[in-house]
């Protein structure tokens, strides 16, 4: 019965493990068991390969520095080239996390079935072994040291070591980490369990005392953290050593060679790997680490830490709440220096889990007890109480703290904590009411911790959906995150991060309006959620409601003056507002702030371009494709810049890149068209012109651009349905209207271009060359009055309209109705087209010649004529009418004609 009931508890406790486990946050990402990051790691070696089978983002070679969290974030969650939590070393990509899971279990396993095990099985699998190591070592003291001891009591320990140890909390996200941890664990118990048996059975010592040396070595080859816990392996020896009588006998030598040389062989192999792939045997990777914060350069160790995280592990408590889960934790401050930061989950051992005071309990376990066999169980807890030590103690040093760290160290407390149990239990032996009293004590401590862990898993669970959600927003699988955020408000309805999350999905949607509702929510249930306030900024910048965005980012900077995105929007409502000096000012503070930013560097770029600063703006260009040599935007507004002040064959050059590198920006495809257009490229603009199209069918103005091209490249019937159909869809388009209508005029269609040029005139009355062009059909159709009127008009609107004054002049002058003619006012408005020119037009001299002719100058008019003629070049028809006129002139003869 007693196995029984022992085995039902086991049976419950995975159970747990199994019916709680969920996917990691990167294996949403990456669902498919051989792309998860230890079966890329054994696809590695079975290619012959340290690094694992996947290359990274090419575009992570060209950063100046590949460790900048905000610069090589395209690349690193680029989902074919996924590298977060990868070690990336002379371009290749490494695995930080141990060895040991690949070699004991992944490998194997796909060497067997011909398949991939998934990180959910593999974190089941390891921490499911490492407890009922650990129960195997409970059965064994409880059978053999304390028979007198209740069920309740065997089974209160093995609740403490299963579900009190800060184990469950590694199931709300089984990923590689978990994976490293769950293996540590499972070898760590696996050792002690071979100590146990080593302590019980001399006979058999060396053997199991090498066994737990082998085991440990793969926990340090999973752990490296766990490395100072070998300490544990002496133990055994120095019993022996003891037993000795102090001296060195051949039995204490074979065990002092059983328990170092498997671990040291190890730790050798471990550095040997190292070497290999980082050439330093100290380094496994995590200065290379690719993660959210920079490791490259960290101090990872250092006493400086130790406070910090001992307070963080052991002190801290969690604060109660009105809301499930009902905890709230609560972050030592200040930090040290260099410390990276406090994770989040509850620790406060001492403080949330208190049946680990029961610890202290242990020694009544072999209290005013000399027997052999129970000083087996002393050195057994020494052997506990060293490694937990050892653990704890290198986790106090390092640069960061988390909850889910205190799995390295936490179970073999709580083994501690049910020996204590079985002490309390022997102790009050002999007296029933004293232990009933204990027994009702250790029970509430064992209740509350049991309690206090699964209100920690479950928000450990609506973290890791809200993580997962996260990144699902990132790879614009947004329903996907949507499902993931409302798990998250299931379990906590008042996580204002994940109202925040489903707000960024909806905002991505374009659902305006409900993502305010989501995110005024999350500013509700925490205003300090920077995130929401700052996106609410952003989503009243698309209402196009600058002045509450600005509040928005304002209220940002007030309890958060080092937040950059923030820094950056509100610069960009300046820049929308045209307070230029304002904007560079806030896009400064954001530079400096993130410098690895190429999107801040891209932003005061066009603060200086619209200040009208194109050389500083080409240089912050140029520094943000220092930053993100493939920042397709960066090239674009480059490439602008370049064709403003006349560097053709750059700015060309640089729109090609970035319709390279972004081939689906219908912008990018019709900015690159626009230059090649400029540069006399018709059929090249042409390409791009349609390329544009495919991907916006619905544009007007790249449908109107695209018949500029095909006009420019004599395709006149082609560019007359480009400007239809940018008519139909949009009606009122002014230029396509124009431009259609210059197009009917050349296919003598003038009542066609009259009509467009009438509607053209009511559109915009105020605009110039529309009344030049309708002046211009109504003279090809020989209504000379309404075309003197149209001239007339556009050069009221514009008194400096070259073109229109030109196309007046032509028809005061040569107009054969004598009624229309006026040489006194042609010569003047010849005169002035002419001067405003330089003099060095030829159309206009001719104009102005036929000008002087008309008013009976003919010496004027030939010497302008000869003047025009010489200025021709290559203009052939130009010269033969110059030539005409010319002969007219000689024999005092004016020009009369209705052509131009």
């Amino acid at each position: 019965m007693q196995r029984i009931f022992f085995g039902l508890i086991c049976a419950l406790v995975v159970g747990i493990y199994i019916w709680t486990a969920e996917p990691g946050a990167l294996e949403f990402l990456s669902p498919r068991p051989q792309d998860a990051y230890y079966n890329l790691l054994v696809q590695g070696f079975q290619s012959e390969q340290l690094n694992v089978k996947r290359e990274p983002a090419p575009g992570l070679a060209k950063l100046s520095d590949p460790y900048n969290p905000t610069a090589n974030k395209p690349y690193v969650w680029d989902t074919g080239h996924l590298a977060y939590e990868m070690s990336y070393y002379k371009g290749k990509l490494y695995l930080y996390f141990g060895i040991s899971p690949a070699l004991v279990l992944f490998w194997p396993y796909a060497a067997l079935t011909g398949h991939y095990l998934d990180h959910k099985d593999a974190t089941v699998i390891f921490f499911a072994a490492g407890f009922i190591f650990a129960a195997v070592i409970l059965w064994g003291i409880w059978r053999h040291h304390f028979p007198d001891a209740n069920a309740g009591a065997a089974a209160a320990g093995l609740l403490a070591v299963g579900l009190a140890s800060g184990i469950l909390e590694m199931f709300s996200s089984c990923g590689i980490y978990e994976i490293a941890k769950g293996c540590a664990f499972a070898f760590s118990m696996l050792a002690l369990a071979a100590i146990w048996r080593a302590l019980r059975e001399p006979k058999e010592q060396i053997k199991y005392v090498a066994l737990a040396s082998l085991a440990y070595g793969l926990a340090i080859g999973s752990r490296p953290s766990l490395l100072f816990g070998a300490i544990l392996l002496l133990v055994p020896l120095a019993r022996a050593w003891r037993l000795a009588g102090q001296r060195l006998d051949r039995q204490t030598v074979l065990l002092a060679v059983a328990a170092v040389t498997p671990v040291t062989l190890i730790v050798l192999g471990l550095m040997l790997y190292n070497d290999l792939r980082f050439d330093n045997p100290f380094e496994f990777g995590w200065h290379y680490q690719m993660t959210s914060f920079q490791n490259h350069g960290a101090r990872q160790f250092s006493l400086g830490y130790l406070w910090y995280n001992f307070h963080f592990y052991f002190l801290d408590p969690m604060h109660w709440t009105e809301q499930f889960p009902f905890l709230k934790p609560v972050e030592t401050s200040p930090s040290p220096v260099g410390y990276n930061g406090t994770g989040t989950g509850y620790c406060g051992i001492l403080v949330d889990y208190p049946i680990a005071w029961l610890a202290l309990a242990a020694p009544l376990a072999w209290r005013g007890n000399s027997n052999e066999t129970i000083q087996d169980l002393r050195w057994f807890a020494w052997a506990i109480f060293l490694f937990f030590l050892a653990s704890a103690t290198t986790l106090c040093l390092f640069f960061a703290s988390g909850s889910n760290y205190e799995s390295d160290f936490l179970p073999a407390l709580m083994l501690l904590a049910a020996f204590g149990i079985f002490g309390v239990e022997h102790a009050l032996a002999g007296l029933p009411a004293w232990r009933w009293a204990a027994r009702c004590a250790w029970s509430l401590l064992l209740v509350f911790s049991l309690v206090v862990n699964f209100l920690a898993s479950a928000e450990a669970h609506a973290i890791s959906r809200y993580l997962a959600g996260n990144f699902l927003v990132s790879e614009d699988r947004l329903d996907e995150a949507a499902t993931q955020f409302r798990r998250v408000l299931a379990i906590q309805p008042e996580y204002a991060g994940a109202w925040c999350g489903l707000g960024n999905v909806l905002l991505k949607q374009g659902q305006l309006d409900q993502a305010i509702l989501n995110y005024e929510k999350a500013i509700e249930f925490d205003p300090s959620v920077a995130e929401a306030v700052n996106n609410l900024g952003y989503c009243f910048f698309l209402q196009g409601r600058i002045n509450d965005a600005i509040v928005q980012y304002q209220k940002v900077l007030q309890s958060q003056p080092d937040y950059a995105q923030a820094r950056n929007n509100l610069a960009n409502c300046f820049l929308r507002m045209n307070r230029t000096d304002d904007a560079i000012a806030q896009y400064e503070e954001a530079v400096e702030l993130d410098p690895g930013s190429a999107t801040y560097q891209c932003g005061l770029g066009n603060a200086f371009l619209q200040k009208g600063q194109t050389a500083d703006a080409i240089a912050q260009y140029q520094k943000a494709l220092e930053i993100q040599p493939d920042f397709a935007a960066a090239h674009n507004y480059l490439a602008y810049c370049l064709f403003r002040t006349g560097q053709m064959s750059d700015a060309i050059s640089q729109y090609r890149q970035a319709v390279e590198l972004d081939p689906k920006s219908a912008v990018f495809h019709g900015d690159l068209a626009n230059a090649l257009l400029q540069k006399g490229d018709a059929p090249a603009a042409i390409a791009e012109y349609q390329n544009s199209l495919a991907l916006q069918p619905q544009s007007a103005e790249a449908r109107k651009r695209l018949g500029d091209a095909l006009f420019q490249n004599g395709e006149l019937d082609a560019a007359i349905g480009q400007y239809q159909k940018a008519l139909e869809l949009n009606a009122e388009f002014p230029e396509a209207l124009n431009n259609l209508g210059y197009c009917y005029l050349l296919e003598n269609r003038a009542d066609d271009a009259i009509a467009l040029f009438q509607r053209l005139a009511k559109l915009k009355p105020d605009l110039a060359p529309a009344y030049n062009s309708l002046g211009d059909a109504y003279r090809r159709k020989g209504m000379a009055s309404q075309a003197i009127a149209g001239f007339e008009k556009a050069i009221e609107l514009q008194p400096d309209f070259g073109l229109a004054q030109k196309n007046l002049a032509w028809m005061l002058a040569t107009w054969p109705d004598a009624s229309i003619r006026n040489g006194t006012k042609a010569v003047a408005f010849a005169s002035k087209a002419n001067q405003q020119s330089g003099g060095s037009d030829p159309e206009i001299l001719r104009i102005l010649a036929a000008a002087y002719a008309e008013t009976g100058d003919f010496g004027k008019a030939l010497d302008t004529a000869q003047k025009a003629i010489s200025l021709t070049g290559s203009k052939k028809d130009l010269a033969g009418k110059l030539q005409n006129e010319i002969r007219l002139y000689q024999n005092h003869t004016p020009c009369r004609t209705k052509d131009n």
